[in-house]
């Protein structure tokens, strides 16, 4: 049995997307350890707290994401080192919030009082330094050890600058200053979410964004610092950063082929089929409605957790005639979340929620006459499901040639194989190549796929589809277009 805890749901990547933001922690270091030999750099902090009170009257706690130096020590420095576990709740409470921000000002007055009792005197500057620099090597400490112990940003839960740029973005939507200003993450259009929760995974301040795409195209927590990380990272590639006046224009703009017929459905598995060891094909019997009308290279969205409403969106690899059964296949993958839950939750006769058809890219047209798929890994599933409709069902009147390139590992991994040579054997429009980049016999070729890529010599109009790796598919579009195919007549979907 596979353990779904094998996998954290939080994900460390990378939240440095600008020279700011990947350096201000020199600012940082340079005040809190600097500043206790040379105090008068603590005279910079006044500064920083009013650039961010100011900017946050605008654009709410963007200084966070993308100015503080704290946050850029936090993400930088701190987080390879992390645990990255869950922020525990009670340090994002209203109670502690408040309770810290009037010990940060007391404590801050009380030392105040002392510095100006030598207001006047030589000593006044360096002893108004000193308790800023202090105060911002104890932030680097305190958080710091949060950092590492709990989640790089634990700090900025409760962070007193934090709870002021929470105070002013108030105050500047009470008085109208960040109508035009206040850019928010936003959703090309909340049809395009595919509810995998990865922006949640990846959020720095841990909030679930994917949560209010469905009723709002704009994420409004005031906790958002708008550090670009869940746009960088969407599947989907449909976030971005924008003013409220800008939404409107985005939605008109909105590519929604393929995902605006989508529906929910109540689903049971029917069958699972154990692949390889790490490999299951499983068949869904539709509930409700009984019947899904999708194209081949269209994926679904299978419920994974149902307390978040999380989804993780699958190729459909196979169907019945009559389309009241799909199939999805899934390869278990160590880092992966979803998968693991899948795993370990799924058994035959689990009932499940699925949402679908969605997809564009791998819709292969069957008024096509020369198509060319290719694929490696995992990345075979929607070209099965394209070749049963083609040339197993019939039910698209496809008349053209096709020809499918297919790279894995090992012999194991090349799930299908049996399946597509013969139907290659029993289709003479159909052609099937395969190879292996470290096979265990001489029973396979060895190469990449874009090796057997360089062999051939499409027509211009040939339509590709790619399915696999980004490596792969960026070499193979490079190659494409080095052999004369037209970049409009391209279509890949990665998934690494």
């Amino acid at each position: 049995m596979h353990n779904s805890h094998a996998a954290s749901f939080y994900i460390k990547t990378n939240r440095s997307f600008s020279p700011i933001r990947s350096y201000a922690w020199i600012l940082t270091v340079l005040i809190g350890i600097g500043g206790q030999f040379l105090p008068r750099l603590g005279l910079l902090v006044p500064l920083i707290m009013l650039a961010l009170m100011v900017m946050s009257l605008f654009r709410g706690k963007y200084w966070c994401g993308n100015f503080c130096p704290h946050g850029s020590f936090f993400d930088n420095l701190l987080q390879p080192l992390s645990r990255n576990a869950r922020i525990p709740g009670f340090m994002r409470s209203k109670v502690l919030i408040a309770a810290f921000l009037l010990f940060f000002m007391y404590n801050l007055g009380r030392r105040f009082i002392h510095v100006f009792e030598a207001l006047g005197g030589a000593e006044f500057y360096d002893r108004m330094g000193l308790v800023f620099s202090t105060t911002y090597l104890m932030v680097l400490l305190a958080g710091g050890l949060l950092a590492i112990t709990i989640n790089a940003r634990t700090w900025c839960q409760f962070c007193p600058m934090g709870t002021f740029q929470t105070l002013f973005y108030k105050l500047g939507k009470a008085l109208g200053l960040n109508k035009n200003t206040d850019l928010k993450v936003t959703i090309a259009h909340p049809d395009l979410c595919h509810s995998c929760g990865k922006c949640a995974r990846v959020c720095p301040m841990q909030l679930k964004p994917y949560r209010e795409f469905k009723e709002s195209s704009q994420f409004s927590d005031e906790n958002c610092i708008r550090c670009n990380t869940c746009v960088n990272n969407c599947p989907a590639d449909a976030l971005q950063l924008a003013t409220l006046a800008k939404t409107e224009n985005i939605h008109a703009n909105a590519n929604l082929a393929g995902f605006k017929d989508a529906s929910f459905y109540r689903a049971v598995v029917k069958k699972i089929n154990h692949l390889n060891d790490n490999v299951r094909e499983y068949t869904f019997k539709l509930v409700e409605p009984q019947k899904m009308d999708f194209d081949p290279g269209q994926f679904v969205l299978v419920e994974t957790e149902p307390q978040i409403e999380m989804y993780r969106a699958y190729t459909i690899s196979g169907s019945s005639g009559d389309h009241s059964e799909i199939s999805v296949t899934v390869k278990l993958l160590n880092d992966g979340y979803g998968t693991n839950l899948l795993f370990n939750n799924l058994a035959e006769g689990t009932e499940v929620k699925l949402k679908g058809p969605l997809g564009n890219e791998l819709r292969a047209d069957p008024e096509g006459k020369e198509l060319l798929f290719l694929a490696n890994g995992i990345g075979i599933t929607p070209f099965v499901s394209i070749v049963q409709s083609f040339f197993e069902q019939k039910d698209n009147g496809f008349n053209g040639k096709i020809t499918l390139l297919y790279g894995a590992r090992y012999e194991e991994d090349l799930v299908y194989d049996d399946y597509l040579t013969g139907t290659a054997e029993a289709n003479e429009n159909f052609s099937y190549y395969s190879l292996l980049s470290r096979p265990h016999t001489d029973q396979y070729s060895k190469g990449y796929v874009t090796d057997l890529l360089k062999e051939l010599n499409p027509p211009d109009y040939t339509r590709v589809y790619i399915c696999g790796t980004a490596e792969m598919a960026t070499d193979a579009r490079d190659i494409l277009e080095h052999k004369g195919v037209h970049e409009d007549n391209i279509f890949y979907e990665c998934f690494l």
